[in-house]
């Protein structure tokens, strides 16, 4: 049941998240070790001084080979090193790092021969070194490797507490030109190197002092939205006016001192100014707001190349526990921008053992291909008898895909429509359906929101807020369900526990299908694989998959077998034949009870794969397809198996492999009745007279069992069009008043209606619940079947919105990718009919058989780094929106009269009993001077081009880290110049 299985993920995670703290534990110390014992320089130059690779002995050529567990090439028996591209490979710093690093190689190998499942190994150094194991290829997209692991989600997050920072620039009108630009890309750069656990603000100043963002009152979340709109307020600034330092520091310190309510990261406090430089050093200011304790750290930006004095910046940074750093040019922004990571580092260093603790990332994307990942952390500290050189050296990381998370969850016991989520204390996502990033950005974490994910509804709100708080529990709530295309409501059931070890929270969600209202909630069990046990005699053997093999399509029609993971040698592949033929050679190796294998998954397969083939042999064989206007006949069930008669209909089907996957299997589950699906095709796909359409009509399997009710399968149709339409036209030719003769119709008259001899003056159309067009009487529009209806008459659409028949409900994608070269977006969605010969047809009590009553079960710099890093420069992330109709309660027969000021017209609408279809009848429209609202469902980019401050600053409930690392008194900085910056700390 749904309290089980949450129970057996959380053991599951659980065991996974201990081994990751052994190997943690393990490489910490090692590093440890290595660190105290190893403190040498080595270079390898050539006569011209340059770095000779080739007689470098930790360069070494290395023969891969492919893992699928990597989705690599791979060499298990070294570890691999990247070094950024603006880092020289040849300083004794890196050579030293790559030298003492070596040891590690080591303890990565014993790490993997204990578990066999672990995937990336990474040190992050804070030189910018990584080494990962195992080693393979670097990818370096488009030959521009702009990788640098000290701005990766991971690092940042594992090498400091969270921060509040606020930014002040510098905007008087000696900062213009190239300056100002280095300016901008400097403090855009540095908005990088913060996480969504860090809170920020932005501020210009000259003589006074305002955010770039007037909406942003306070510090607000580090978020990627929000830092978009502080990038583009940036670009916009100007330099004017004269330079007020006191300003500046005024608002920034206010902002950070004062108690407004709003959230805040509450850990370490620091302000940076970027500036060309200046005369005063705001003394007075530092004495009211931040000494003598200065909680608050400074650092200053000597920004551009000048003959400014530097003094007073210097004195700054070091007389408020900062640092000072200089940009001269383009090339010195990344690095000067982020070495403040390891000041912030200090105070966890000297805090001990204490401060090693695993934290785990937000979703991102690998940069090495394993997908979408989480990153359990830990800081590596030097802890040699020097205590001055006790530093943060680098980040330990070890990767768990979310795939591998996916693989725990029970996916295939919470049917089709049921799905697990999770969700960190910030609300985002780590496992939901729709998370579905189709742009792979490597430098920002995927950050979807719960409520981003789902359709809008409050209740949802108060779910998020009890999964963050880990409050354990169920809520039942109604809501609309978006499904492949469209928007459908069923009563879902979320079930909420609470995750300690990935720091996140855990639910599913299920339909109200899958909860008798008549049992107690805590009892109730989905009914799926294993909810029915198989009895001992249950013969169960090879030979009922010999209707699987590709030799006996012919006859018993096109098997699709659901690609997944049934045992673990099976191979998967992406072509149903291979699939078919690697499933059934591993079937002759192992039996359905292997350890290997997930028996419950077999034995539903084996058992469906039976009933299926009787299905063919008593039904479909002794029917004429013809003579009932079918194309052809299918049926789908939960076990994973989809057959297609006759085979030939399988060169056309166009359906998911996996049930689950598919549409039609998924809106039949949720829905009573037939359900339809008609295929969108235009003009120029159209052969009238070669092309036959074949509109999908599908009904799910409902047998009871024990007292319950379940849907194992879902059974269908393929209708010919020509064909149904000459029979669509006799259902829809009668009387709605029997007495009446009069011809026309009218909200008071009754009418006699014949879609066949009056098609000229009639227009009959069948439309589906999400206002798809799914037939007509009109041979005109049998190539805009499938559109929407307001693509074919739009004042009729208008006209059956407005009079109720209708609602709509707009959705935004948050993880979209928005392209100039307009595209058609206007698919069928999945359809429904009234078929009255279908009932008879497809008759399904013999599904009641003995074999489903014994079990059943039913899942710039910004844009050169973008560029380089293989996005199609066409293709952009953005937001869309769309719009999903659905029908109301409205059941009635109705007319109505369309009044459009020069003429009207007759409309007679009424929605077909077990169905999801409308019928509708009306005049042609006599004139075309409407003036009604065109209604659209296609996708288009949503552009908020004048958003209110309360939308802009609005924050969604979180919870930070609890740990903080922020200060020690131990700590005091002396000056020391270096070639970039100046102030050290060291210890008294």
């Amino acid at each position: 049941d749904e309290a089980k299985n949450r129970r057996q993920l959380q053991t599951q995670l659980k065991r996974r998240r201990n081994c990751r703290f052994c190997c943690f534990h393990q490489k910490c110390i090692c590093v440890c070790g290595v660190s105290l014992s190893v403190n040498l320089s080595m270079q390898t130059e050539d006569e011209d001084g340059e770095e000779n690779l080739m007689e470098n002995p930790y360069s070494v050529k290395l023969e891969f080979v492919d893992d699928p567990n990597f989705k690599n090439k791979v060499n298990y028996s070294y570890s691999a090193v990247q070094i950024p591209t603006d880092i020289y490979k040849g300083s004794p710093v890196i050579l030293n790092e790559l030298n003492w690093t070596q040891a590690l190689e080591r303890v990565f190998i014993d790490n993997r021969r204990e578990d066999s499942s672990l995937r990336w190994q990474v040190f992050g150094s804070s030189t910018g070194v990584t080494r990962y194991y195992p080693a393979t290829p670097w990818r370096a997209p488009n030959k521009i490797d702009l990788y640098d692991v000290r701005r990766r989600p991971w690092y940042i997050q594992g090498a400091s507490s969270p921060k509040d920072m606020i930014i002040i620039v510098d905007v008087s009108g000696s900062v213009s030109g190239l300056t100002l630009k280095l300016m901008k890309s400097s403090v855009m750069q540095m908005l990088d190197t913060l996480s969504d656990d860090d809170y920020v603000n932005v501020a210009r100043f000259n003589e006074k002092a305002d955010a770039v963002v007037p909406c942003f009152k306070t510090l607000v979340q580090a978020t990627m939205r929000n830092k978009k709109i502080f990038k583009e307020s940036i670009m916009n600034m100007q330099a004017k006016g004269t330079t007020d330092y006191k300003s500046g520091f005024q608002f920034a310190f206010e902002q950070l001192l004062n108690d407004t309510g709003a959230p805040r990261a509450g850990c370490n406090k620091m302000i940076m100014m970027f500036t060309d430089g200046g005369e005063d050093r705001a003394q007075d200011i530092f004495e009211k707001y931040n000494w003598p304790n200065k909680t608050i750290r400074v650092f200053t930006f000597s920004v551009g190349q000048h003959n400014y004095d530097v003094t007073p910046l210097q004195w700054i940074a070091c007389a408020n526990k900062g640092f000072y750093y200089e940009i001269p040019s383009i090339g010195a922004i990344r690095i000067n921008t982020q070495e403040y990571l390891d000041v912030l580092g200090r105070p966890m260093v000297l805090a001990g053992p204490k401060a090693k603790l695993v934290q785990w990332t937000n979703v991102y994307q690998d940069a090495l291909g394993l997908g979408l990942v989480i990153t359990g952390t830990m800081p590596v500290f030097n802890l040699t008898a020097d205590a001055n050189s006790q530093l943060v050296l680098g980040v330990m990381g070890v990767d768990v895909a979310i795939n591998e998370i996916k693989r725990k969850t029970p996916t295939y016991r919470l049917g089709a429509n049921g799905y697990t989520y999770a969700i960190d204390k910030n609300g985002y996502l780590l496992l939901h359906p729709n998370l579905q990033p189709k742009i792979i950005n490597f430098r920002e974490p995927v950050t979807l929101d719960f409520l981003d994910a789902e359709l809008e509804d409050s209740k949802k709100e108060e779910i998020r807020r009890d999964m963050i708080d880990g409050k354990p529990g169920h809520r039942k709530i109604k809501t609309l369900i978006k499904s492949v295309d469209e928007a459908s409501t069923i009563l879902a059931n979320a079930g909420v526990s609470p995750m300690i070890p990935l720091r996140c929270c855990y639910g599913n969600s299920l339909p109200r299908s899958l909860h008798p209202e008549e049992q107690p909630l805590c009892t109730q069990s989905a009914p799926l694989l294993g909810s029915w046990l198989f009895p001992d005699n249950l013969p169960l053997s090879v030979a009922d998959f010999e209707s699987l093999l590709p030799n006996s399509f012919e006859s018993e029609g096109h098997v699709f077998i659901a690609p997944r993971e049934y045992c673990n040698e099976l191979e998967l592949s992406n072509n149903n034949t291979d699939f078919l033929l690697n499933f059934i050679a591993l079937m002759e190796k192992v039996t359905p009870d292997s350890k290997q294998c997930d028996n419950l998954l077999l034995h539903n397969l084996i058992l469906d794969t039976g009933i299926i083939r009787q299905l063919v042999e008593k039904v479909w064989k002794t029917k004429d397809l013809t003579t009932y206007g079918f194309l052809a006949v299918f049926a789908a069930t939960d076990g994973g198996i989809t057959r297609v008669f006759p085979n030939k209909a399988a060169e056309t089907w166009e359906e998911d492999p996996e049930p689950f996957n598919a549409s039609y299997y998924r809106r039949s589950l949720d829905n009573k009745g037939y359900i339809f699906r008609a295929p969108y095709l235009n003009d120029e796909l159209l052969n009238p007279e070669n092309d036959t359409i074949g509109i999908l009509v599908s009904t799910a399997v409902e047998i009871t069992v024990g007292g319950k009710t379940i849907k194992p399968a879902v059974v269908g149709v393929k209708l010919d069009l020509e064909a149904w339409v000459d029979k669509f036209k006799i259902l829809a030719s009668n009387q709605t008043s029997p007495t009446s003769d009069n011809r026309q119709c009218g909200p008071t008259s009754g009418c006699e209606m014949d879609c066949d001899a009056n098609s000229e003056d009639l227009l009959c159309y069948l439309v589906d619940d999400g206002g798809f067009l799914i037939m007509s009487n009109q041979k005109d529009y049998w190539n805009k079947i499938g559109m929407f209806f307001s693509e074919v008459d739009p004042y009729l659409m208008h006209a059956l919105y407005n009079n109720s028949f209708y609602n709509r409900k707009q959705s935004f994608d948050y993880q979209s990718v928005c392209d100039p070269v307009p595209s058609s977006n206007t698919g069928a969605a999945p359809r429904g009919v009234f078929v009255p010969t279908i009932a008879d047809f497809v008759n399904l009590a013999w599904w009641t058989s003995a074999y489903y009553g014994l079990k059943h079960t039913v899942l710039k710099q910004i844009v050169d780094e973008v560029e380089a890093e293989g996005m199609d420069s066409r293709e952009t992330s953005c937001v869309t929106i769309q719009t999903q109709f659905y029908f109301t309660n409205i059941n009635s027969s109705y007319d109505i009269l369309q009044d459009c000021g020069n003429c009207s017209r007759l409309i007679h609408a009424k929605r077909l009993n077990n169905t999801n279809l409308l019928f509708v009848v009306a005049e042609k429209m006599p004139c075309h001077t409407c003036e009604v609202e065109k209604l659209s469902q296609a996708e288009t980019e949503f552009k908020d081009d004048n958003p209110s401050c309360e939308d802009m600053s609005a924050a969604r409930y979180r919870k930070g880290p609890t740990v903080c690392y922020d200060y020690n008194l131990a700590v005091r900085l002396t000056t020391e110049r270096t070639t970039q910056h100046l102030c050290t700390q060291t210890l008294e």
